[in-house]
């Protein structure tokens, strides 16, 4: 299951790719940086709520998704941000 999770997830990010040259958007290394980090704890997060419901630990999975949910989306929020004030302030 989480080989097409990685596909999928593999499959955005070119899409995303694919979009930002078609808008002509430029993007630093370090919002790439940011963004992908973010994802990998995102997937991890998932990974380890599934773990941890298959063990019946209902309130360790939302202990972690708390945990560890909030921090991938301030690392994507932040990456997005910083992408889009890059370019609001080179136009």
């Amino acid at each position: 299951m989480w080989f097409i999770v990685a596909l999928i997830a593999g499959a955005a990010v070119m899409a995303l790719v694919f979009l930002l040259r078609s808008r002509n958007i430029r993007v630093s290394w370090y919002e790439w940086l940011l963004g992908i980090v973010g994802l990998l704890v995102l997937m991890f997060t998932a990974q380890t709520y599934n773990g941890f419901t298959a063990e019946a630990a209902n309130d360790a999975a939302a202990t972690a998704l708390w945990i560890l949910g909030i921090p991938a989306l301030i690392l994507m929020s932040v990456a997005a941000f910083l992408a889009w004030r890059h370019n609001r302030s080179a136009a």
